[in-house]
């Protein structure tokens, strides 16, 4: 049988693994072998095999089946074996177990032994100490004012070690005593936090630690990140801060992922205070993002989204759209999210923003955020010159492909608002396409009818096509037949949206183009992000007061178009005298959905229907007095509470038979 692994080999093939499942196989394979030599009884290879469980348990796998390993190591005459006998039964040995009772014989043995070094292995290595407090020492009175005293001497013992010759005492790969080196820089950290002495007589040892550490061997790396970390922390020169970015920029360098890590995280730290230091590893950074480790991918893209300014945004969008590109399902949300606010900041142009944010609807769309549909209309409305260009790019992406469910939504959109202009052929930002109306109105179809669209999605498609309704003028009719088809559909807001337009096509036909007429600039509020984007039913409302206020002639119909769109007032727009016919917010909706049959004129006190969580909703009734079979309910919702409710909707369902309300 071949001798086992050795520990840095197993740790070399650990880290070659590029998934978990991977390294889960590694580690199962390899415990497969230590069974096997522990079951044959190898005596030669033990210790190797207990190493090497302490490196599975460090990493998380189980290694509770080598107990009994440890305790032959123990009591193994060999110095070797007893350390790491004992040092895997503090690991190992479970204390609810009955094993740790056997090491008890053990233990007293190694007391009476004739050697130093034995007798110290079964006392436990002391706890690491705690993490530096994250204030300045003189705002903690549990460090003691004569440690400040004793800065130059622990400087002065942190030259000598760097400056000093070869010591095999204390020699660990030609590195002079690193442990003592980490141990003092982390106290010069504490105790030149925010103190500008202290920190002044420590620049100049720094920077000749900083300089002066080799690099090809990890105990030098080691060194050099604590020293890094000791210069972010204290009051250090400027120089001396940009020597610290110049290391971590070495360590991406690295071929060893842990370092790069290391160095990313640091430099993501550090971008705000040393922006412009970090800036000059830009390309070393980018380079970063075609990592195949995916911890290693998402740590360069944070640190590449923190770099991105007015000044490379065209550059670093490009590497980040690449990323985005080749990226696993669990990075495109972090992804898309960063390069949208990133855009958004620091866009050069509307027609820059526009593609950008096109682009990653296109390659990402399912893993935007919940606002980038709104975002995007907002900013396509706004940028009232590119309109030609937009609906005429967002068609063919359309065109091309309906699986990106916000891309569509936001196409559909467009289309809906500007197919005027898509029809038209006219686009000065590059070569127009010829397009008819039945093409335009058989790619709406198609999302309607994909089982890929949402309802969302249908809701804007509907929405489009009445739109168009109002933009072209051969197809009208065909419109009018597939709006009417999705009056029964199940889907209740879809329904609700196809016996609206509906009537609009029945009862006010004659207002339809002004109903339906392009939306008006949007804008952000400035409390959120929420856009204040208006919508069919608010742009009705508003064209209907305009209404109002010119004619008194059309007030019924105006009401009746206000109530068929949901939107509900309690204070009438213009007062009425008794003879007018007042303004019937319930009746019209009645008869638009089946009317009442002839009722004898009756008086019917009015009703708290709803009151909880702060909503009240009253209605009250009133018989017409031109017409004794026309009841008029009209309803008043009452918020209580001081914040604003939001996604109120209100249906109501009216039977069609005859009622007779009692007194």
């Amino acid at each position: 049988m071949s001798p086992p692994a050795r520990l840095q080999e197993l740790i070399r093939i650990i880290r070659t693994a590029r998934t978990q499942a991977e390294e889960r196989a590694i580690i199962q394979k390899e415990c497969a072998a230590i069974r096997s030599s522990f079951r044959e009884d190898e005596g030669s290879y033990r210790c190797r095999n207990v190493a090497k469980l302490l490196y599975m348990h460090m990493l998380g796998y189980p290694a509770h089946f080598g107990q009994m390993e440890c305790l032959k190591l123990i009591a193994s005459p060999k110095f070797t074996d007893k350390r790491v006998g004992y040092l895997g039964a503090m690991f190992l040995l479970d204390e609810r177990q009955d094993a740790h009772l056997l090491i008890t014989n053990s233990i007293k043995n190694d007391l009476n032994h004739s050697t130093q070094y034995v007798q110290g292995l079964k006392v436990p290595p002391n706890p690491p100490p705690p993490p530096p407090p994250p204030n300045t020492a003189s705002c903690h009175p549990n460090i003691s004012p004569p440690l400040f005293q004793m800065v130059p001497q622990l400087v002065q013992t942190l030259r000598s070690l760097t400056t000093v010759g070869y010591s095999p005492e204390h020699d660990v790969s030609s590195i002079s005593d690193p442990f003592l080196q980490v141990r003092i820089l982390r106290l010069l950290r504490i105790l030149g936090r925010s103190d500008d002495d202290t920190s002044e007589v420590m620049n100049d040892v720094l920077a000749q630690v900083a300089t002066n550490t080799e690099t090809s061997k990890n105990a030098g790396n080691a060194i050099l990140y604590e020293t890094v970390l000791t210069i972010m922390d204290v009051r250090s020169e400027s120089g001396l801060r940009v020597l610290a970015v110049n290391i971590l920029g070495r360590f991406l360098l690295n071929n060893d992922k842990n370092i790069r890590y290391v160095a990313l995280t640091s430099l993501l730290k550090m971008v705000q205070s040393d922006h412009i230091a970090v800036q000059r590893h830009r390309s070393t950074i980018v380079d970063c993002l075609k990592d195949p480790d995916a911890t290693m991918k998402r740590r360069a893209l944070e640190l590449s989204l923190a770099l991105v300014n007015a000044t490379n945004v065209r550059g670093m969008m490009k590497e980040l759209l690449n990323v985005l590109d080749d990226c696993g399902s669990d990075l495109k949300a972090d992804c898309t999210s960063g390069i949208f606010l990133a855009a958004e900041k620091y866009a050069p142009s509307k027609r820059w923003h526009i593609d950008t944010i096109m682009r990653v609807l296109t390659t990402a769309g399912s893993y935007v955020r919940d606002d980038a549909v709104p975002n995007l209309i907002q900013l396509i409305t706004n940028a009232s010159d590119l309109h030609s260009y937009t609906v005429q790019r967002l068609y063919l992406a359309l065109d091309k492909d309906i699986s990106q469910q916000p891309l569509v939504q936001v196409a559909s959109w467009c289309v809906g608002e500007y197919g005027d202009l898509l029809l038209s052929g006219e686009c000065e930002e590059e070569e127009p396409i010829q397009v008819t109306e039945d093409d335009v109105l058989d790619v709406l179809e198609t999302v309607l009818q994909s089982h890929m669209s949402l309802p969302a999605t249908r809701a804007y498609a509907i929405t489009a096509l009445m739109k168009l309704s109002t933009r072209i003028h051969q197809n009208v009719d065909r419109i009018r037949q597939v709006v009417s088809i999705y009056g029964s559909c199940l889907d209740v807001e879809l329904q609700q949206r196809a016996v609206e337009y509906n009537a609009l096509f029945r009862k006010y036909d004659h207002m339809r183009s002004a109903v339906l007429e392009r939306m008006p600039l949007m804008s952000k509020h400035s409390g959120n992000d929420s856009l204040d984007i208006p919508d069919t039913n608010r742009e009705s409302e508003r064209q209907e007061i305009k209404v109002l206020q010119n004619s008194t002639e059309q007030i019924n119909q105006t009401n009746d178009l206000l109530d068929l769109l949901g939107v509900n007032d309690s204070h009438p727009v213009i007062q009425t005298s008794e003879t007018v016919k007042e303004p019937l917010p319930g009746g019209e909706l009645l008869d638009l959905l089946g009317g009442l049959n002839e009722a004898a004129p009756v008086t019917i006190p009015p009703i708290v229907a709803y009151n909880k969580d702060g909503l009240t909703i009253n209605f009250t009734f009133q018989t017409s007095s031109n017409n004794s079979n026309l009841l008029s309910i009209s309803l008043q919702a009452t918020n209580s509470t001081t914040e604003d409710m939001i996604d109120f909707i209100f249906q109501a369902a009216v039977p069609k038979y005859k009622l007779n309300p009692r007194e």
